[in-house]
């Protein structure tokens, strides 16, 4: 009965560890997060709308990927390839924002639309994606120093 014990406890650590491995760290500061991501849809596949902060391009969006980004706290402006629909964020220190990309149809090609989604909405629709690919970064420094992007 007791190294059935020792068994269960030690089945319980390795899956306890294992499960921590899989959460994103969190910044040691208060920097606020901006986590942008797009579904994975067939539609529009091929896009890949650039992501602007502040009118600097940041990065381009492939279709179910995500990008984490690290901002100063303080408004800032957020828009894709349609320049009519940006969003104007207050970040707060240490707080995480979400928004989702969406394909909208356009005269000649798709663009980007934003849109701000609620905190629990975002992260579990975070969960089903991945990172963005590297050559998809166009200004590192608005990144977040810990988000890993695909190879």
């Amino acid at each position: 009965m007791r190294h059935v014990n020792v068994i269960v406890t030690l089945a319980l650590f390795f899956i306890s560890a294992a499960m921590a491995a899989q959460e994103p760290p969190k910044p040691a500061g208060d920097q606020p997060r901006v986590n942008v991501y797009r579904y994975k849809q067939y539609v529009g596949k091929g896009l890949r709308p650039s992501i602007y902060c502040d009118e600097k391009d940041v990065v381009r969006v492939q279709s179910g990927r995500y990008v984490v980004l690290a901002l100063a706290p303080g408004k800032h402006t957020f828009r894709s390839n349609d320049q009519q629909s940006q969003i104007e964020v207050d970040l707060k220190p240490g707080q995480e924002y979400y928004i989702r990309v969406d394909i909208a149809a356009g005269m000649w090609k798709g663009h980007g639309r934003l849109t701000l989604v609620q905190p629990e909405q975002g992260a579990g629709e975070l969960k089903q994606m991945k990172p963005i690919d590297a050559g998809m970064i166009k200004d590192k420094e608005f990144v977040a120093a810990d988000f890993v992007p695909t190879k």
